[in-house]
């Protein structure tokens, strides 16, 4: 038999569901294999004619399952499905964020699971086609061929794959890095505006200290324009003032004395709220800070998100040339081996001759 091209695996279908396991032990309850919801796709082997479920969860399969024609997909909820798996001995159940994700993940597996069927049945068909043609025709030499172009190619498949997941990696350290600058700008937002808000009371209170300054000034020249007036009662009148005019001089001066220390204890008011301005001022310069310095990873993110995509389109670039080059092989060995045929076919009626 001659080899065969290997094409690689196709991805036919994927979606997005947690995964989870049977217990080994209950075989009642279930085991969350993943964190969080993870990609389930289907594939097809097209060098073995077989179709795969895979799911990874970090560095490692959480589901590699071949499916048979024998395998049937449940729903036992409204968001949540099942299938047992006879060769790895456990029972996959996938939770689904909508009923509609778990309606087209049950029809691609009716629809891969008869696809497996139509191929194990032309799979069987085939071998009995070449058993039969073993015994009437005699084997033909086995034409050595070299797999020189298909290791290149499996080398810039695996090359295009880590590519790929370095492409994952730094859009998903660039997107946490998009959160991170809007946080930092909604931050810087908020004290802005606690800056805009205390800068406008800062004005309002210096005002209200001026027009205190300027009553005070008034209070204490009245102040002393009664001493002074008591002082003079008392120096001509040859005698004091009435017990009436003491009393409403001394209420007088106790409420402005009051009014004094209320109005001291408001301008201490006001001070400490200015310290408070100025340690906002210093809070929002270092939100400005750490916001430039978010800037400048987010523009270093980009730069190596773009060279990753340049490495990852020569790569392509070249695993489509070595595709050309494997398919303009494969066609010189059919046109040899067509040519050997004739030539075989051909000593073959001479030797009947």
């Amino acid at each position: 038999m001659f080899p065969q091209h290997r094409e690689r695996e196709q991805p036919i279908f994927s979606t997005r569901a947690h995964v989870f396991q049977i217990d080994p032990n209950t075989k009642r309850n279930w085991i969350p294999a993943s964190k969080h919801a993870v990609t389930v796709s289907f594939f097809y082997d097209a060098s073995r004619n077989v179709y795969r479920i895979i799911s990874v969860g970090g560095t490692k399969a959480i589901i590699n399952c071949i499916i048979t024609p024998s395998m049937t997909f449940t729903k036992t909820s409204q968001k949540f499905g099942q299938w047992a798996d006879s060769r790895a001995n456990t029972v996959y159940g996938l939770g689904f964020a909508t009923e509609q994700q778990l309606h087209q993940f049950s029809e691609k597996f009716k629809e891969v699971k008869d696809a497996a069927r139509l191929a194990r049945e032309k799979s069987q068909d085939k071998e009995l086609a070449n058993s039969a043609l073993n015994i009437a025709v005699p084997q033909s030499p086995p034409v050595m061929c070299v797999n020189g172009p298909e290791d290149k190619l499996y080398r810039s498949q695996s090359a295009d794959i880590t590519l790929a997941s370095e492409k994952e990696r730094i859009k998903k350290m660039l997107s946490e890095g998009s959160i991170c600058e809007m946080n930092l700008e909604a931050e810087l937002f908020t004290l802005q505006d606690s800056n805009t808000k205390l800068i406008a009371a800062l004005h309002e209170a210096n005002t209200n200290v001026e027009q205190w300054k300027k009553q005070l000034a008034a209070y204490q020249v009245e102040t002393e324009r009664l001493r002074e007036q008591v002082a003079d009662l008392e120096a001509h009148g040859g005698h004091g003032p009435s017990d009436l005019l003491k009393d409403e001089l001394t209420q007088s001066l106790e409420e402005l004395e009051a009014l004094l220390k209320a109005k001291d204890e408001e301008i201490h008011i006001l001070q400490s709220k200015k310290s408070e301005y100025h340690q906002i001022e210093h809070e929002r310069d270092e939100v400005i800070r750490r916001l430039r310095e978010m800037e400048i990873r987010t523009s270093d993110l980009e730069r190596r998100v773009q060279s990753s995509e340049q490495n990852l389109n020569s790569s392509l670039e070249e695993r489509d040339r070595m595709d050309t080059e494997i398919q303009r092989a494969i066609e010189v060995l059919d046109i040899k081996i067509f040519d050997l045929n004739d030539l075989r076919q051909s000593l073959v009626k001479l030797i009947d001759k």
